[in-house]
C-alpha cells in the first residue's frame, strides 16, 4: 500500500512548467531519490510535497489523507535544508528541540527526546555548542536529529550532502543510510549525485524538464534503461543513436552486432565505459573497432580516455593496474554482450 501518493503535480512560475504532470507512488519505509540536472524540476516537486508551495494541478496523499492545501506544520513531515537551516542563536540542543516546542511537547518528555536524537547522530557531548561551534558534517547531523526527533511520518532531504567534502559526504551517506534502515521511515530525497543516489536510494525517479522520465530500482536503471535521458545521465557511458541494417546496428561509422536480449528495433546503443577494452583479445565481440585515443585523463584509480571511432568519441574508463595509453595512441576497441544496453524505439 502506498505511502505517500502524488497524482499529476503541475506547477508554473509563469514560464513553462517547474514541475508538469508528475505521479509516484512511495511505499511505507521506503526510500526515494529525485535525480536529476540543475533545474529539473526534484527541489520544486520536494517543495510540493514539505507545503512550502501548493501545486497549480494535482493532488498529494499522506497516510491515506489528501494533504496539498495542508500548512506544512500539519503534514507530519521532517525535512533537512541543503543549508542546514539551522537557528544560530541556539544551541544544538536548542535546534533539535524546536520542533517539539512548537508542538507544545511537555519539557520533560522534549530533554528526554532530544537527548535521544542527538545520541543517535553521534552528538550528545556536543549538545550545549552552536552551529559556529560546529564542523559540517555536525551541523549536518544536528539538522538530521531535528528533522527526527517529531517522530515524522515521512522524511525529506533536499540535496543533503552537497555543502560536503568528499570524504565527509561518503561517511555521512552511511550515516543516512544506517538510520533510515534502523528507523523505517518513508524517505524522499534529491540529488544531482548519481552516486549518492544509487547507495542511498531503494528506487531513483529520474526527472527530466519537470517531468519523471523513469522510475526504477537502481540496478535496474543502471543495467537496463528505458529511456535516451536515463541511459546518457545515469553513470559513465555513450549514447549512440543508429538503426539496424542487414541485421547489424549501424551508428556513423560503427557496426555493433546485436547481442541477446536487444529489442527487434532498437533506437540506442549504449555503451558502459568500465565495460570497454582498448587491447583486444576478446572473442566474438558485438563491437571490436579500430580507434585511436584522444584524451586520457587520471581519476585516481581509473583512467578515462575518450577515443575516436571515425567521427564518434566514446568514453572508456581503465583501473590504473593497467599501462597508461597515451593519446594519439592507435588502440582496438571492444565490448562484450555486457558492455552494451539497447534502448528500443518508443
Amino acid at each position: 500500500m502506498s505511502h505517500l501518493t502524488l497524482s499529476r503535480l503541475s506547477k508554473s512560475y509563469g514560464g513553462p512548467a517547474a514541475v508538469d504532470d508528475v505521479s509516484l507512488d512511495v511505499a511505507r519505509g521506503e526510500c526515494i531519490a529525485l535525480l536529476g540536472p540543475s533545474g529539473c524540476g526534484k527541489t520544486t516537486t520536494l517543495r510540493l510535497v514539505a507545503g512550502f508551495i501548493t501545486p497549480d494541478t494535482g493532488w498529494m496523499e499522506l497516510d491515506g489523507r489528501r494533504i496539498e492545501r495542508e500548512p506544512p506544520y500539519r503534514r507530519q513531515i521532517g525535512m533537512v535544508f541543503q543549508n542546514y537551516a539551522l537557528f544560530p542563536h541556539m544551541t544544538a540542543a536548542g535546534n533539535v528541540a524546536f520542533g517539539l516546542e512548537m508542538r507544545h511537547v511537555p519539557g520533560a518528555e522534549r530533554r528526554t527526546r532530544v537527548a535521544e536524537a542527538l545520541d543517535m547522530v553521534g552528538l550528545v557531548d556536543f549538545a550545549a555548542r552552536y552551529p559556529a561551534q560546529l564542523s559540517g558534517g555536525q551541523q549536518q547531523r544536528v539538522a538530521l536529529a531535528r528533522a527526527l526527533v517529531t517522530r515524522p511520518s515521512l522524511l525529506l532531504l533536499d540535496e543533503p550532502l552537497s555543502n560536503l567534502d568528499a570524504g565527509l559526504r561518503v561517511e555521512m551517506r552511511e550515516e543516512i543510510g544506517r538510520l533510515r534502515k534502523a528507523l523505517g521511515i518513508t524517505t524522499l530525497f534529491v540529488t544531482h549525485d548519481q552516486e549518492e543516489a544509487l547507495a542511498l536510494a531503494d528506487r531513483i525517479a529520474v526527472m527530466q524538464s519537470g517531468r519523471i522520465v523513469e522510475c526504477a530500482a537502481p540496478q535496474a536503471l543502471s543495467e537496463h534503461p528505458n529511456h535516451v535521458f536515463t541511459a546518457g545521465f545515469l553513470g559513465a557511458r555513450t549514447v549512440l543513436p543508429g538503426q539496424v541494417v542487414n541485421g547489424v546496428f549501424a551508428t556513423g561509422d560503427i557496426r555493433l552486432g546485436l547481442t541477446p536480449g536487444a529489442p527487434a528495433r532498437p533506437s540506442h546503443a549504449v555503451l558502459r565505459a568500465a565495460r570497454l577494452t582498448l587491447h583486444g583479445g576478446a572473442v566474438d565481440a558485438p563491437l571490436s573497432a579500430p580507434g585511436m585515443v584522444a584524451e586520457a585523463a587520471w581519476l585516481g584509480d581509473a583512467v578515462h580516455y575518450e577515443v575516436l571511432l571515425g567521427t564518434q568519441r566514446i568514453r572508456v574508463l581503465r583501473p590504473t593496474t593497467e599501462p597508461a595509453i597515451a593519446p594519439g595512441t592507435p588502440v582496438l576497441l571492444q565490448g562484450g554482450h555486457d558492455a552494451i544496453t539497447w534502448i528500443g524505439e518508443t
